[in-house]
């Protein structure tokens, strides 16, 4: 038995298609999007194609910008054009830009290595990395993927690839957390805490 008409059946399943979104959620979002008035739910669809129509990726970061040209932190003249620091993701820039300690430029793969989800080096922009790499102007890389199985798989493919050009490649330092207590951290994050060590200058 049917218990929505076809449009809202449709509405409920386009929105079960967003990561997250279950079933249940789904129909929360189509109910609430329902009682919008007529010109707030036009405003909401042609937010979504205009973003679609006109964000692309930036020709030189691969974030996501909007026309053709290059992003903002790519346009920026203020940026050290010597660093590069490689993210798996927009939101990831995101993150590091959030901590304003870093002024160097980005490169977005869009995805990490990952085998169970059939994703390989070539459906990230691996390529693109390497060529502004090759340009000579470069003289680190860094990786700031996830500390997983995925991320640190992809940081080592691509310093293995990087090596070549006599680049500085450098990872995060991972340890324990700000404000967290050494007796709940696993064993994993110890021995990174351990590695990424500095000496107390007094």
């Amino acid at each position: 038995m049917q218990y929505f008409p076809p449009a809202l059946e449709r509405l409920v399943e386009q929105f079960a298609r967003l990561p997250g979104v279950g079933t249940k959620s789904a129909q929360r979002l189509a109910f609430f999007l329902l009682s919008f008035p007529e010109e707030e739910a036009v405003a909401f669809a042609d937010a979504i194609v205009t973003a679609k129509r006109e964000i692309h990726c930036c020709p030189i970061c691969q974030n996501f910008t909007q026309g053709e040209g290059p992003c903002a932190v790519c346009a920026s003249g203020k940026r050290d054009r010597e660093v590069i620091c490689v993210v798996a993701s927009p939101r990831d820039m995101l993150a590091m830009e959030r901590a304003r300690e870093y002024h160097g430029l980005y490169h977005v793969l869009h995805g990490v290595i990952s085998p169970m989800n059939h994703v390989g080096p070539d459906d990230l922009h691996i390529k693109e990395l390497l060529a502004r790499v090759a340009d000579g102007e470069t003289r680190e890389v860094i990786m700031a993927t996830n500390p997983d199985t995925e991320g640190e798989a992809t940081a080592m493919y691509l310093s293995r690839l990087l090596k070549p050009f006599g680049v500085k490649v450098t990872r995060l330092a991972y340890g324990i957390p700000v404000g967290s207590h050494l007796e709940y951290a696993d064993d994993a994050t110890l021995m990174r805490a351990l590695e990424g060590r500095r000496e107390i200058l007094s």
